[in-house]
Formats: C-alpha cells, structure tokens, sequence
C-alpha cells in the first residue's frame, strides 16, 4: 500500500437475483463496476496488476443482506457521497453501495475485523415451525446450555451455542432475529442456531428452502459495525 492511497470501506446491500450471484462473481462484478465508474482506484505492484480491494465475511449463496463491506484503495476522492453516487450509477439493480468511509491507515482490514453478525430469518408461508417458536426462543435464552453438533470440513465438534449466540428474539411478525459469533475461529450460522432449537423441542431442523434470510450487518469484537472504523469524508 502507498502511503499516498487513500483506503476506504465501502458497505453495501445485496438483494433480489442478486442474493443467488457468489463471493467470487461479486468480486469480479465490482472490479467491473469501479471501471466503469472511474472511480480512481489503486493497483497492486508487479507482473499482472488488479485492484486493491478486499472483501469482509462472504455471504452465503441465497442470502440477503443489508450489511457487506469491502475495503478499497483509491488515489484520490472528492468525499464520501460523490464515491457512494459514482458506484451507484453503474450498478445492477440489486446492489446499492449504501455507505463509504475513510479508514486510518494503520487500519485492519474488513475480513480481519469480523467478530460478529447480525441477522432476520423469516418462514416461508406454509414452513412454519410446529411448534411455538416465540415460546422455543424464550427457552433457549433461558438455557444454561445448548448443545448441537457443528460440522466442518475436516472434523464435527460439539459446541454450546449459548457462547456464541449473543442476541435472539422473537419478532411480533413472526421472524426472528441473532446476533451471532462470526470470527475467524468459530463462524456460527442461522441454521445451526435453528437445529439447535428444533432439536430441543423434538422436531427436524429446516431445509435452507423453508427460510429466508438478511445478514444486517456485520460487527467487529467490542460490537461495532465495522463502517464505524472510518470517518466521512
């Protein structure tokens, strides 16, 4: 990095058609979007220059959300809103970059910041839980503990949940809404967090299609969203 680039984070949301486009394809789909912007962004050194940016948590395939961020560096920008309004005009409908900050330049990057996350998860009509789900969550944050076993790709382990689930409630419109551990070390999703409560009250965890979910945001150790690193410009 030069020390004459400016580094900036960019949070956007991501919706419709959008939510089924992957990590990799977002990443291709924005270097598109900052050239056709003329956004003035900076280029690595060496045999085969790209872009110098950065992604936070990739969001699962089929998500929604209202709370991604990339981190960015620029030569030169006139203020946040002009860097917001360059992005927005030369996107697809379905993205809308929603804010930009200035980082410090001794900042950590997005990927690193990443502690926790925030989500919605609704039941789509007819996937209703069998049971009463307001009553389930009150239960769970009742709970000394919960038990479930968390999959990886080279072991399974039983974890608690109640260490790693911050916040959940119920929601008058019947949705529900976590705030869960998402660092690098432990990453717990929504459907894990929902098999653990099925499994208490004696019933088969959802399919991914019985339910939707938005990430809200995503928050770094002491819970702050990670736009709140940087100052407007």
């Amino acid at each position: 990095m030069s020390s004459d680039n400016i580094k900036l984070r960019v949070k956007f949301s991501k919706h419709g058609f959008m939510k089924y486009i992957g990590h990799l394809d977002v990443m291709r789909y924005f270097q598109k979007v900052i050239r056709r912007c003329g956004l003035d962004i900076a280029y690595s050194e060496g045999f085969s220059p790209h872009q110098i940016m950065s992604f936070a948590q990739p969001l699962g395939v089929g998500l929604e959300s209202e709370g991604e961020y990339m981190d960015i560096e620029v030569h030169t920008a006139e203020s946040s809103q002009k860097v917001i309004d360059m992005m927005n005009s030369a996107q697809a409908e379905g993205i809308k970059v929603i804010d930009v900050v200035r980082l410090p330049e001794k900042s950590e990057n997005a990927m690193a910041s990443v502690a926790q996350a925030s989500y919605n998860v609704r039941f789509r009509e007819g996937r209703t839980p069998s049971f009463d789900i307001k009553k389930a969550i009150d239960d769970f944050n009742s709970a000394d503990e919960v038990l479930i076993e968390k999959k990886t790709k080279k072991s399974t382990r039983e974890v608690n949940l109640k260490e790693f689930v911050y916040e959940i409630n119920y929601r008058a419109d019947n949705s529900i809404d976590m705030k869960l551990c998402a660092g690098s070390g432990t990453n717990i999703k929504p459907g894990l967090v929902l098999e653990g409560i099925y499994k208490r009250n004696g019933a088969e965890a959802p399919e991914a299609t019985d339910i939707l979910i938005t990430r809200y945001d995503l928050f770094d150790i002491d819970g702050k969203p990670l736009s709140e690193a940087g100052e407007h410009f």
